[in-house]
């Protein structure tokens, strides 16, 4: 038997053990943002209580000056925040404490310089609009993998110590993409993967150059596996900027591969193909594939259809497997994002349009101000279109049009936005923000 005054402490360490349970839960299930375009690669979160209007004097929770420059995505873990960016030729990783703001380390990734002036289809060059800090870091909680776009492949511990490094251009040759590398890596099962899709110079050299996909440890950096992706398209059709989604078909999981007028599935596991769906000649290709609902929507290079997916079988698809396609007014830059039935795009130039993602038809168009590179993010109820100089506006999730609200910071956005712990971050060319402001 307990005396009285025992039995209260005793009730008083359970509540308090309780209490903490709660809040550790909380925090457990809030979402984490783990790389290019979040937790699933399809730009949704289920995070709530997000915040729907800001201005450079309202609703930042706090901002945090980045060394210029770069258009990688954050990724975040509990609170700790990853970005990479390019000071003149230092190639930098950056952790902030997500909750606070405060800058825990930098470490510097390698050097070298960004080419914009090349002798045509002889090595890559890059576009204005972009540097070697355009692919987004990866991690699985504990390791940070980030890769840039002269070929560094490194990971670290969350405390900032290397842990292992390769460099793909020197390993498998060098980029010939037209306008700079920029494809983000993804994990998967304890492997990171990295594609690499580029001119294959068949037509002007002797040995034509290798498109890839490979694999390496997570931990270690090991070699997993390697697989060459080479696809019909030739000179700059070959080009692809866009990053694999991992994609659930009938509970086995697929690696989908965007680029080289191709879509195709590998297994994940040994970069095994499982099968592609050739002839969707467009031209070089930015925005890449998105997975729904049992479906994949891709646009075809150069703003050309936007098709929805169903594979159907192994090897060589048909175009049976094409559900639907609209071949109006398509983005080139940014991924469309599929939330609650309806997949929602928007050109360059800013026409935003809704579908239905099963049968293609059309909800409503609507013209939104300014350019846009950033990919739209659907949360909360809300889809968020952020433009090129910081303008994001938020529209309610649903078949009917309604504009909630426009939002302004004074800085340049190319990068899409992020979404953690109830918070959204959205990293620009001279500052990284974090948003907020909602009550539970």
């Amino acid at each position: 038997m307990i005396a009285p005054g025992l039995q209260r402490n005793h009730v008083l360490v359970a509540l308090t053990l309780t209490l903490g349970m709660l809040s550790w839960d909380g925090r457990a299930q809030a979402e984490n943002w783990p790389q290019w375009r979040g937790p699933r690669g399809n730009s949704t979160s289920d995070e709530g209580n997000l915040p729907i209007q800001w201005s450079d004097s309202q609703g930042v929770l706090w901002k945090a000056e980045l060394p210029e420059w770069g258009s990688s995505t954050p990724a975040i873990w509990g609170d700790d925040l990853f970005v990479t960016t390019q000071h003149d030729d230092e190639l930098l990783v950056l952790k902030f404490d997500a909750r606070s703001g405060k800058l825990a380390w930098t470490q510097k990734a390698g050097a070298a310089q960004t080419v914009r002036e090349a002798p045509k289809r002889k090595q890559q060059k890059f576009h204005q609009l972009h540097n070697l800090a355009s692919p987004s870091p990866v991690t699985d909680g504990r390791t940070v993998v980030v890769h840039f776009g002269n070929g560094d492949l490194v990971a670290y511990d969350f405390s900032g110590q290397e842990r292992w490094r390769h460099n793909l251009q020197d390993e498998y040759g060098a980029y010939t993409i037209w306008w700079g590398h920029a494809n983000s890596p993804v994990i998967y099962k304890g492997a990171v993967i990295s594609a690499c899709m580029q001119d294959s110079l068949a037509d002007v050299a002797e040995k034509p150059v290798e498109s890839y996909l490979v694999a390496h440890d997570l931990r270690t950096g090991a070699l997993l596996w390697k697989s060459s992706r080479m696809t019909k398209a030739a000179a700059e059709q070959c080009d692809a900027y866009t990053t694999p989604v991992l994609f659930d078909r009938d509970g086995q999981a697929e690696l989908v591969v965007m680029g080289g007028n191709q879509l195709d599935g590998y297994d994940p596991a040994t970069g095994k193909q499982l099968w592609f769906l050739a002839g969707l000649v467009g031209g070089r290709t930015v925005t890449g594939p998105t997975a729904a609902d049992g479906l994949l929507f891709v646009t075809r290079g150069m703003r050309g259809p936007l098709i929805a997916v169903k594979p159907n079988g192994a090897g060589e698809l048909s175009d049976s497997a094409i559900v639907w396609k609209q071949e109006k007014g398509t983005p080139d830059t940014p991924c469309p994002v599929v939330a609650e039935g309806i997949l929602f795009a928007i050109t360059d130039d800013g026409i935003s349009r809704a579908f239905d993602a099963n049968t293609g038809r059309q909800h409503w168009t609507q013209r939104l101000p300014g350019d846009y590179k950033a990919s739209p993010l659907a949360a909360d109820g809300h889809v968020y279109f952020l433009n090129t100089r910081g303008l994001c506006t938020v529209v309610k999730l649903a078949a009917e049009f309604e504009k909630l609200a426009e939002n302004q910071l004074s800085d340049s956005t190319l990068a899409s936005p992020a979404i953690a712990d109830g918070r959204i971050y959205i990293r620009g060319r001279t500052a990284l923000y974090c948003l907020g402001g909602r009550k539970p």
